[in-house]
């Protein structure tokens, strides 16, 4: 990790956190446009490929499993590839994402998913804000978030076969409870990591795509779990 020049002016400092977490703001919302583009265009223009997700699920999880091995491999390679490719690998697993999140038209109305995409929005904001200015240190709470996101997830997955409404209530708010603390937690982690990382390099390049997609991976998931809370089904 390359810190910035010790020239005793704190504005230096100042300037290489600012440029490295807009970097990471940057990449993160270009993510997100990616994936909303993507869905909205399979809306409109190729409906018969959500059609064909739904009717053969095998499709649908073979490429859910594709996102995570992705994600996976990304971070397992992260500090032995290029930047671009780092960018380029994103870029892949965001578009794909959208390709599996556009069957969320098929379940609920389209102003309800606007409206949950802007509660969303406010929420990660003010949450985002929060985890950048507050004096606690969060990184305390790190191993309870993961543990409570395991155990999200067995849940889940346990209800696939139970079919519970009252366990689909309680795994939609914990979700959202999980997802803020990961938000505020992510964000802390970013804003320490920017005090030694210098943008412009290979390493800022790299440091920069995996905050995003941190950051992007807790905006997604908080959404899904507001639209299960808030969206009008069809």
């Amino acid at each position: 990790m390359q810190p910035y020049p010790v020239t005793g002016n704190t504005t230096a400092a100042s300037e290489y956190q600012a440029s490295f977490i807009l970097k990471v703001y940057n990449w993160m919302t270009m993510g997100l446009a990616i994936t909303a583009l993507i869905s909205l265009g399979i809306e409109v223009g190729l409906p018969g490929l959500k059609m064909i997700m739904v009717s053969n699920p095998m499709i649908f999880f073979v490429l859910l499993g594709l996102e995570l091995v992705i994600v996976w491999v990304l971070s397992a390679v992260i500090n032995k590839i290029p930047a671009f490719v780092a960018v380029l690998i994103f870029m892949a697993y965001a578009a794909l994402n959208g390709v599996t999140l556009s069957i969320i038209f098929m379940v609920y109305t389209s102003a309800s998913i606007a409206t949950t995409f802007f509660v969303t929005a406010a929420m990660f904001a003010c949450t985002s804000i929060f985890g950048f200015i507050t004096k606690i240190d969060l990184s305390r709470f790190g191993g309870i978030l993961m543990m409570a996101l395991i155990g999200l997830i067995i849940a889940s997955i346990a209800n696939i076969f139970v079919a519970s409404s009252g366990l689909e209530w309680i795994i939609s708010y914990a979700g959202v409870i999980i997802f803020v603390g990961l938000t505020a937690y992510d964000t802390q982690k970013i804003k320490n990591m920017s005090t030694g990382i210098d943008s412009s390099s290979e390493e800022g390049g790299r440091a920069s795509i995996m905050g995003a997609l941190a950051l992007y991976l807790d905006f997604i998931n908080l959404f899904l779990f507001l639209l299960r809370i808030l969206g009008r089904r069809r």
